[in-house]
């Protein structure tokens, strides 16, 4: 008799591919059986899943954990926090941004962040890196980086402190060519915010709801057309992060029909809130949603959630990156500040895969299956961690989740896990919430307790990321 130490009975196995009842078998963090019924020895611990969907753990491919700023905010979650939210809400891998600085080189980012990370993480982690400053010596690290594990990039279009040049960017998209790279790109047009911004204030329209219309669906459709061509020009994948709009959705449909290679993601915020969540007056807890880019109209949110049916998006990921509202964050600079001033993002680590299940899979706008492949399966291929993260099966790491989709759940920020004072889903009922949480085959989440420890997370070094068109 084989010793198993667990196994989760009954369970309706959901995969990318698949859709079955069986039984799933555990021993030293990975998964070691997959069969229509499995026995266990009287020291196993058993899970009875009977009536329960079991999919892999989450993958979150874009989340912001104790990340550095110019600006002096402070970011609410540090790797312990930011990894204990994203176990109780399913995901049990993060891939969070090393930052480098203008004149800092990209191997001293990455230790930087390994010192921040060090010891904290309750799941497993992996790194992208941030390129801020193109120098011919920064160019030459990336064949190192990648080297070492660390094989995405991130480019930014706007914001003075990170944004790159057009020329700089062609010259990481052919570096990430030669390399085996990804590169993912943060696709506005800055000249358009700058400007906008500038009449606004001119005006005195300086609330937080007018952060939507300085950052316009018309700048983020500019960017994502000149991001796609410059891919086009050096022949090489991107992924478009965080699409928001109706029109940049529509520049990846048209670059996909011409054959170019491009990969999108798109977040909740872009199906769960819109541009009113700013504020329909000048309130200035509209701060609470400001985020980049911005909630757009109900007629974006419904493009948004066709794109995730069609395939149009290849991943759907939380952009945590939460502000308390307080002086270390949305009140930097004061209530009232101009919405320039107030810094970006909110939190969504552990409501990530509750929202989608409740609103996408529940709901039928998208099958179980769809639901793995953007959550977990496709991030953990893109980004070279598959087959080790990211489905079911003999060999995996032991990363599952057992939902409860009987129990309708409303949103609380006194319930969640996240440092951040609030969250943007306060009051949003939800019918999905995990009842189980394993990583690394230890259970991290039950009974709406947390269980997991700092330190049980272990760092990823990337593979090459899984790049062929329809690959994902």
């Amino acid at each position: 008799m084989n010793h198993y130490d667990l196994v989760i009975k009954n369970a309706e196995i959901i995969t990318a591919a698949d859709h079955f009842r069986g039984d799933i078998a555990v021993c030293e963090g990975k998964i070691v059986a997959i069969a229509e019924s499995l026995t266990e020895t009287g020291n196993t611990r058993v899970i009875d899943a009977a009536g329960r969907r079991v999919t892999p753990g989450g993958v979150d491919a874009h989340c912001h954990l104790d990340q550095a700023s110019l600006d002096g905010s402070v970011g609410a979650d540090d790797f312990f926090t930011g990894t204990r939210s994203a176990a109780c809400g399913g995901t049990t891998t993060v891939l969070p941004f090393a930052m480098q600085f203008k004149g800092q080189s990209l191997s001293d980012a990455v230790a930087d962040y390994h010192r921040r990370a060090g010891g904290k993480a309750c799941v497993d982690y992996s790194f992208h890196l941030i390129i801020t400053d193109a120098t011919p010596e920064v160019i030459a690290e990336i064949p190192q980086m990648v080297a070492q594990g660390y094989t995405s990039f991130k480019i930014y279009m706007t914001y003075d402190a990170l944004k790159l040049s057009d020329s700089h960017i062609l010259d990481v998209l052919e570096a990430t060519r030669l390399s085996g790279a990804m590169a993912m790109i943060h696709a506005e047009n800055d000249d358009c915010i700058s400007w906008l911004t500038q009449r606004l204030k001119q005006q005195g329209k300086t609330a937080p709801r007018y952060h939507a219309q300085a950052h316009s669906a018309i700048g983020e459709r500019e960017a994502t057309h000149r991001a796609i061509s410059l891919a086009e020009l050096v022949d090489v994948p991107v992924l478009l992060v965080h699409v928001s709009s109706r029109a940049a959705i529509e520049q990846i449909h048209w670059a996909r029909g011409q054959g170019i290679n491009i990969f999108s993601e798109t977040c909740p915020q872009y199906l769960f809130l819109t541009a009113e969540d700013l504020g329909i007056d000048d309130d200035f807890h509209g701060a609470k949603c400001i985020c980049s880019p911005p909630p757009r109209d109900a007629d974006s949110q419904q493009a948004v959630w066709t794109a995730l049916a069609n395939g149009t998006f290849s991943i759907f990921s939380s952009d945590h990156c939460p502000f308390n509202y307080d002086a270390t964050g949305k009140l930097l600079h004061g209530e009232g500040a101009s919405f320039d001033k107030v810094p970006n993002g909110i939190a969504g680590l552990e409501t990530r895969l509750p929202l989608l299940m409740s609103e996408g899979v529940l709901q039928g706008r998208i099958s179980p299956q769809r639901f793995v492949e953007l959550t977990s399966t496709a991030p953990a291929r893109l980004y070279g961690l598959y087959p080790r993260k990211g489905t079911i099966a003999v060999g995996s790491d032991a990363d599952l989740v057992v939902w409860d989709c009987e129990t309708p759940r409303v949103i609380s920020n006194d319930e969640l896990h996240s440092a951040a004072d609030f969250t943007p889903y306060q009051g949003k009922t939800v019918n999905a919430w995990p009842a189980v949480t394993i990583s690394g085959g230890k259970i991290v989440w039950q009974d709406q307790k947390f269980s997991g420890r700092a330190g049980e997370g272990v760092f990823l070094p990337a593979k090459a990321p899984f790049m062929r068109p329809g690959a994902v």
